[in-house]
């Protein structure tokens, strides 16, 4: 399918690269796998894996090996290639093409949308996932999900739709500073919020979340998630179905003005 990316594509190339460069220099230094995982607070086989590009090699670990390896900051370095890895690698190719949008439709069913998520929101929802992350990782996205808010005040500004159904406002990770800031995000001209309520409900509600993108070069991307996996894509017929169900749930939620009061009553019941 054009343009799609899924679960089973390869770890980053940088991930693979710097993996290798870790263990020349660690080989070469004549330091065991065993030495640098104990030195670095890592087991052996997440060491391994790193070597491996299976999994990203950690700053605390290229800086450890840096020393032990007598390396020079050679492997140090190494650490400003991984930034672009703060988030998971099937998530790549969509995070590249929502940089360069001009426009950004979303729907959530169950979540508040990510570029609408406090920090406290973020980091309880990554805390608890399972299987469980390490806390440097959870850190690491939850920095990396607040750097990618920016794109709400970017300057030439991008034109934001959210929609969301009220299930996701209604779960205990939400507290009253989530719902007061998306009013805040809200009144930003290029940001509309809307809630679809529970009395609207339309079977594509519970389809799952939808992104529809636009470039530059006005091309669409449709993105959507699930539990294993993540596609992009541009198959016309993808994202004439996605602008189909987007535009439909505008239709059945509440306007800009009526969801501002219904966000409203929410944080007074909080």
């Amino acid at each position: 399918m054009p343009g799609q990316s899924n679960a089973n594509s390869l770890p980053p190339v940088a991930w693979r690269y710097i993996g290798n460069q870790l263990k020349r220099w660690r080989t070469k230094a004549n330091v065991s796998r065993e030495e640098l995982a104990a030195a670095s607070n890592y087991s052996p086989d997440t060491i391994k894996s790193m070597e491996q590009g299976v999994r990203m090699p950690t700053p605390r670990v290229l800086d450890v090996a840096d020393g032990m390896c007598r390396a020079e900051g050679m492997l140090s370095a190494a650490k400003d290639y991984l930034q672009k890895e703060k988030s998971p690698a099937r998530a790549q190719d969509f995070m590249e093409r929502e940089q360069e949008a001009i426009s950004h439709w979303s729907y959530e069913a169950t979540l508040i949308p990510g570029l609408l998520q406090t920090e406290g929101y973020a980091r309880a929802l990554m805390e608890g996932r399972y299987p469980p992350v390490g806390q440097e990782t959870v850190e690491e996205r939850v920095v990396a999900r607040l750097e990618r808010q920016l794109l709400l005040t970017r300057t030439p500004p991008v034109a934001f739709v959210f929609l969301v159904y009220e299930a996701a406002l209604r779960t205990p990770l939400v507290d009253g500073e989530q719902v007061g800031h998306i009013l805040d995000m809200a009144r930003l001209s290029n940001v509309l919020v809307q809630v679809l309520p529970f009395e609207s409900f339309v079977s594509t509600a519970l389809i799952g979340p939808m992104v529809l993108l636009e470039t530059p070069d006005h091309e669409r991307h449709a993105y959507s998630t699930g539990q294993a996996m993540r596609q992009l894509t541009t198959d016309p017929e993808v994202v004439s179905n996605y602008l189909a169900r987007l535009s439909l749930l505008r239709t059945m939620a509440l306007g800009p003005a009526e969801t501002a009061q219904f966000l409203e009553r929410i944080a007074a019941q909080q």
